[in-house]
């Protein structure tokens, strides 16, 4: 594989008006990557892995996310609706054959709406997502109230981000790496957009998919880590038993 074909890109498709960006790296079998409470930034770390492993890695940031333009409305902010911009956006990338889905957090409920109901895919990763009735969590749940949602302001999300991005990373980040995560949301649009997405959490998203994914019997990959908080591995586990995916816990 050559220098070149790992080299990862931030590239920009339109979908219903709206400019979304998305990193890309590599070519051969496709593989999305859907970020939930951050951004495509999540997946920086594994795009060239996955181009010198032989996949064409997409990581896409929802409209009113990252570099995407749009803001995300309520209704936009449902699984349901994330997962028909992700079918638009693969559509609009000229992404075809079978495809493997890898989502995180929320990301992780439209990974799995995409695994039920979208013959393109094929196999599914989950990492450290949200499963049948782990979500939301009380930080993010007290967004369902408008008055809530509304009174939150750039620097108070922003800092929220900063606190929940140092829990994330194993490792000190420079100045640099900490503005290239927290760059998004100095922006109003960005943080309304995070407040719908909040507001729009809704375990019955994922509750309803696990017969169907169950009988789906894709190839499934679980990845988490033994002492996440938000969602503890035990989720993981119970869905692996319940759908025969294959465990794999991380650190």
């Amino acid at each position: 594989m050559s220098g070149a074909n790992e080299h990862v890109q931030r590239l920009e498709v339109t979908v219903d008006g709206v400019p979304l960006s998305y990193l890309h790296a590599g070519s051969g079998p496709p593989v999305l990557l859907v970020h939930g409470a951050f951004w495509s930034r999540v997946w920086k770390p594994v795009l060239a892995d996955l181009a010198r492993a032989g996949y064409e890695a997409y990581a896409l940031d929802f409209p009113g996310f990252g570099k995407s333009g749009g803001q995300l409305s309520r209704a936009g902010a449902t699984v349901p609706a994330l997962a028909t911009c992700a079918q638009r956006f693969l559509d609009a990338a000229g992404v075809t054959g079978p495809l493997t889905v890898g989502g995180h957090d929320i990301g992780g409920a439209v990974a799995q709406h995409l695994a039920a109901f979208e013959p393109l895919v094929q196999r599914l990763v989950l990492m450290n997502s949200v499963l049948y009735d782990s979500w939301p969590v009380p930080a993010v749940e007290r967004f369902r109230d408008q008055t809530v949602a509304d009174a939150i302001t750039v620097d108070e999300l922003l800092e929220a981000r900063a606190q929940s991005l140092a829990r994330a990373v194993s490792r000190p980040l420079s100045d640099d790496e900490r503005e290239e995560w927290l760059a998004p949301w100095h922006a109003e649009d960005r943080v309304r957009s995070w407040t719908v997405m909040a507001g729009a959490a809704d375990a019955r998203y994922t509750l309803e998919l696990v017969d169907r994914l169950r009988d789906r019997a894709l190839p499934t990959l679980l990845l988490w880590g033994d002492e996440d908080e938000f969602q503890p591995v035990g989720f993981a586990e119970r869905y692996a038993e319940a759908t025969h995916a294959r465990p794999a816990q991380g650190g």
